[in-house]
């Protein structure tokens, strides 16, 4: 019995201890920034925010920083951790203009007595394609202003409005879900709800009442009281040339160009999404623009104006904070600057992208002037400092001071004949190159005759080159998955919505009451949907529709392609690729469409299936939700991965001389028997390959990228390391010091910079004055070892002086 008793005290006595030390580990640090966003994240929840407090369910401005500005999209790099920020303003700006485009488009065509808006279906399953494209997005909404939506719906609606109109999808964890019996979490079902559709005596469901709340995307741009005045709204233009060679030039409003102030992007502050999601978000909000009211017969009254907005939404979780103090890379408002836990002493603080919301998001660099230790080989992880203790912390994580450090050198000299020739052997393709199209070819490739050549191929001189000369490698656009990849979310997207469409909405369909279903697919619409990424996205120069033979209503052949000629501009241009009908030429018979045709003739297993729960107004003025007659639905669509990249080429007789890498994605509809899908045709971008950043920096033997391990650093003694945005030229990564190495001038960074570098070698090559030769890291604790090794000698002689006078 007693020893038990002692044992059962012992046991308990370790199991507090073991708790104290746990939860005692990190009291050494002090409550910042970060901890109070984490208590306000954790207190909201499903089941207390209906009575919180109005403030409680918002989160600061900054608690979101460097957002993408649209201004400098062009002119400064967008680093990795806000891609998924600015392919959210991108999707939300793509969508705005598609519809302000469709809803307009009714002065393209005659006047009849009914509208040629899109129909409900229509807006919910492009809400729809827009969270099942895009991993990282997980709601889309279109909010209208009171009674400014019309619909072609319900019959005898003509020139009528719905009081509200909100269709929004939003990504469900479907884990629980029936549909799926594994009990895996797939992520691909999807809530739709027309949010407009309430009882009107219940005003806190009323999105445009500040009841709502959380309706911050609402405010930011409606209600627009516009009286008076035709040009308050900016102008597009589009130059459509359809298949039978008829020309048009057509002018729309749209949201707030890219220059004006403030551009046509706001961003909410993170907010959870009471009784929705219930999660925490963060929302990039676009005005949708038409004219207001319709159909008055008096032209002179009827104004541009705002009568909607796309709001696209993300997890706050999702969104990566910086951590690090204010300065030139991290200018503000941050409301997280200056909590890296990085000693200031001797480290700096540089973040790192992918971390979300959590600590450690950072590694901490030695400052100029200091180094690591020996035994360690790169700088200090932010996660490893933050779930340090006390005592690790106090006594690890420095750098080192360096001993001796060396002048940047003044003058400069030829490098000596056997140091030149030795320089020459390393880079063996500098002694004996080819130039033009055969410096690709080479067997070693010569990374500065080959950017040469395909930098001298213009809109002027493609003329002089052979066709063949006009396709490169594909490993010379190495990056382009990466570097690309919103773009090709965005065809990914459109693909996605057409599959939809095509298996979902069935216009033979009928319904019960004055409810019809929706219109076929569209010339305006396609067009519009085409158009509409060249206008959201500035790095995609065209976007092309393909439909397979007879697969479009009403039409043998049709491909809508959009594009632009130049980068910042407000007019762009359709054509109708079917109206080119010579038998080589015909878009069907492009080397992609033929690709996906082939690969997706017959079997669909790979496609991924997406779960919908659709709920539709109760009628015309939306009094309550109900279940849409097919209750749960689905349909099967490509994915990113689904899709084919092609060459980089040339097209010397195409719309845009430029070299283009194209991404091309297929999509589905049922057959004529409505038995099985099959290939309804493809959806294409095209991105400016100069665009890219190369990577120099060596890397597995298997990744296809023609300048691997083309730089110049000295191997022995430092590391390559790619450096992001500097574009398509050599140059673009820096030389780091090995472990062991140090850095020995004195600088205010603490490598070599790899255009600098680029520029040297080029001067050896060249038999010009270089500094080539100073390259290099030098031995750590070298210098320390000089002065040891003096005192050593010191030592000796005064031993041996010592000696001979006492002998």
């Amino acid at each position: 019995m007693f020893q038990s008793t002692i044992l059962g005290r012992s046991y308990l006595l370790f199991m507090l201890v073991l708790v104290v030390g746990v939860f005692a580990q990190h009291e050494w640090q002090a409550r910042d920034a970060f901890d109070e966003i984490k208590r306000q994240f954790d207190k909201v929840n499903a089941d207390n925010c209906p009575i919180q407090h109005h403030s409680d369910l918002f989160m600061p401005a900054d608690a979101v920083s460097h957002k993408p500005d649209i201004k400098e999209v062009n002119v400064n790099p967008v680093f990795p951790n806000r891609t998924a920020l600015l392919h959210l303003q991108n999707m939300a700006l793509s969508r705005s203009f598609f519809w302000s485009y469709i809803l307009q488009s009714r002065f393209i065509r005659p006047a009849i007595n009914d509208t040629y808006d899109p129909g409900m279906m229509y807006y919910f399953l492009s809400t729809v394609a827009d969270v099942s494209a895009n991993p990282s997005i997980n709601a889309s909404a279109v909010y209208f202003s009171p009674n400014s939506s019309y619909s072609s719906s319900y019959r005898g609606f003509f020139n009528k409005t719905f009081p509200r109109f909100g269709p929004r999808t939003f990504r469900l964890d479907d884990f629980n879900d029936p549909i799926h019996l594994q009990k895996i979490s797939t992520w691909n079902t999807f809530d739709v709800q027309d949010l407009g559709a309430h009882n009107p005596e219940s005003i806190s469901k009323d999105y445009t009442h500040d009841l709502y709340k959380i309706n911050e995307w609402y405010r930011a741009w409606l209600p627009d009281n516009v009286e008076g005045r035709h040009d308050t709204k900016i102008t597009y233009q589009v130059e459509i040339r359809y298949a039978n060679n008829t020309n048009e030039t057509y002018t729309f409003h749209g949201p707030p160009g890219s220059e004006e102030n403030p551009g046509p992007i706001k961003f909410t502050r993170p907010y959870f999404d009471c009784g929705r999601s219930n999660k925490w978000l963060v929302a990039a909000v676009v005005p949708i623009a038409d004219i207001y009211p319709r159909h008055t017969q008096f032209r002179h009254i009827e104004y541009p104006k705002y009568t909607a907005v796309s709001v696209l939404e993300m997890d706050f979780e999702r969104v990566d904070i910086n951590q690090c103090p204010l300065g030139e890379g991290n200018k503000g408002p941050n409301h997280f600057a200056d909590t890296a836990r990085c000693k200031k002493e001797t480290t700096e603080c540089e973040p790192l992208h992918g971390w979300g919301f959590r600590r450690g998001g950072y590694q901490c660099r030695c400052k100029p002037g200091f180094r690591l230790p020996n035994v360690v080989r790169r700088p200090y992880l932010g996660e490893i400092l933050e779930r340090a203790s006390a005592e690790q912390y106090y006594n690890d994580y420095d750098c080192l001071n360096i001993g001796w450090i060396q002048k940047l050198p003044i003058q400069w000299e030829k490098a000596p004949y056997h140091v030149r020739q030795k320089y020459l052997d390393r880079h063996q393709e500098y002694r004996n190159y080819t130039t033009g199209s055969r410096a690709l070819h080479a067997e070693h490739l010569n990374i500065d005759q080959a950017l040469k050549f395909i930098h001298g191929v213009n809109f002027r001189t493609c003329k002089n080159f052979h066709p063949q000369d006009l396709i490169l490698r594909g490993d010379v656009s190495f990056g382009a998955k990466d570097q690309f990849e919103n773009e090709a979310k965005m065809a990914v997207r459109l693909a996605n919505f057409i599959s939809a469409f095509l298996q979902v909405s069935d216009p033979n369909e009928v319904y019960s009451g004055k409810r019809v279903a929706d219109k076929p697919l569209t010339e305006d619409q396609m067009i519009g949907e085409t158009l509409a990424i060249v206008l959201g996205d500035s790095k995609v120069w065209s976007a092309s529709m393909l439909w397979e033979r007879n697969k479009f209503t009403n039409r043998t052949y049709f491909a809508p392609y959009a594009y632009k000629t130049e980068l910042n501009t407000r007019k762009f241009k359709v054509e109708d690729l079917a109206r080119i009908n010579k038998t080589h030429d015909l878009y069907t018979e492009k080397k992609y469409f033929k690709f996906l045709k082939q690969r997706w003739n017959t079997n669909f297993d790979d496609l991924e299936t997406f779960y919908m729960k659709i709920k539709i107004r109760h009628n015309e003025t939306g009094e309550y939700q109900q279940k849409y007659e097919h209750y749960p639905n689905s349909y099967r669509a490509a994915n990113l991965k689904h899709g084919y990249w092609t060459q980089p080429q040339f097209d010397c007789d195409g719309y845009v001389k430029k070299w283009l890498v194209t991404y091309a994605v297929p999509f589905f509809g049922w057959d004529s028997l409505k038995v099985k899908l099959e290939f309804k045709g493809v959806v294409a971008v095209s991105m400016d390959m100069l665009q890219l950043d190369i990577n120099q920096c060596p890397d597995w033997y298997y990744e296809p990228n023609a300048y691997k391990d083309t730089h110049k650093c000295d191997e022995q003694s430092s590391y390559c390391v790619p450096i992001m945005g500097r574009g398509y030229e050599t140059g673009g990564y820096k030389c780091e010091c090995l472990q062991g190495y140090e850095y020995p001038f004195e600088d205010l960074i603490t490598y070599y910079d790899g255009q600098l570098v680029e520029a040297e070698y080029q001067n050896i090559v060249a038999d010009k004055e270089t500094r080539y030769d100073m390259f290099k890291c030098r031995l750590a604790g070298a210098s320390g070892l000089q002065s040891a090794l003096g005192l050593v000698v010191a030592l000796i002689g005064l031993t041996l002086t010592m000696l001979y006078r006492f002998s």
